[in-house]
């Protein structure tokens, strides 16, 4: 037995070791460029901090903060760590692909573009929906509430582990058409079998959100409603590429429509 998975093992291990120097190398060019990454991370905790200034007298002492010892060169890593996940996407789904090719047929092959291109698209949509549409929400209401009484001091090494969740979350959640998609061309999932999860897959989502997103109602159907209506599309697509064959009673009425004759009433002649 360990002798058939020795092949596949050797293969993973490899396209493991290709992913793995992809992010090494986009983490290095990711550093050079860490400071205006974290701007644009950042960007959505000033917006807010100068909205509680508009509501509340302590928005003068409302400020991002560090409360370790080389704190913003561990940012700096954190940063371009997720930077480069993100730019090595494309490599790392074009080895995910390589390491299944081998079982798939030639015509299945062929799909290698459109799985990386919609991997990566989907990916950066997810996060792009997370910055500018959850985000503002999310930390508007969790910073601004209660700032009356408490000053906003933000350490910033919270805040950068706390938005790579949320933007890493959203980004895989969105992968959820274009994985329905390929594993209905690989005939691995049908149309029936989503619907019929389709109330096991709410509560999974609404889990999944409560668990990625701040600890407000808000934030959480903002990540809920989007995943359950991927989720509707998703069986949409798999029903174009992988329809569930039709039911056994559908079949029986079939048959017993294309076998019931007509009746043909033949009059007779005086």
């Amino acid at each position: 037995m360990f002798d058939e998975l020795r092949p596949h093992l050797v293969e993973l291990r490899k396209r493991l070791g290709i992913s793995a120097g992809s992010l090494i190398v986009m983490f290095f060019v990711m550093f050079f460029f860490h400071e205006p990454i974290l701007n644009w991370m950042v960007e959505p905790l000033n917006t807010a901090l100068l909205e509680v200034g508009k509501k509340s007298v302590h928005a003068a002492d409302g400020m991002i903060t560090t409360s370790q010892v080389g704190g913003a060169f561990f940012v700096a890593l954190k940063v371009s760590f997720f930077a480069a996940i993100v730019g090595a996407l494309p490599i790392i789904l074009s080895q995910i692909w390589a390491f299944v090719a081998p079982g798939l047929y030639a015509n299945e092959k062929k799909m290698v573009i459109p799985f990386i291109l919609g991997g990566t698209t989907m990916f950066l949509v997810g996060v792009l929906f997370a910055y500018y549409i959850v985000t503002p929400f999310g930390f508007d209401f969790l910073i601004t509430f209660g700032s009356f009484k408490f000053t906003p001091l933000i350490n910033i090494e919270d805040y950068v582990g706390f938005f790579t969740k949320i933007m890493f979350g959203f980004g895989v959640a969105f992968e959820l058409p274009v994985f329905a998609y390929f594993l209905a061309l690989l005939g691995m999932v049908d149309n029936r079998q989503m619907a019929a999860f389709f109330k096991y897959a709410i509560v999974i989502i609404f889990i999944v959100a409560a668990l990625l997103t701040p600890p407000d109602v808000l934030t959480q159907l903002l990540m809920a409603g989007p995943l359950i209506i991927l989720y509707g599309i998703s069986i949409l697509i798999v029903k174009m590429v992988n329809p569930a064959p039709p039911l056994e009673d559908e079949e029986d009425e079939d048959e017993d429509e294309s076998e019931a004759a007509p009746v043909v009433i033949e009059k007779k002649s005086e």
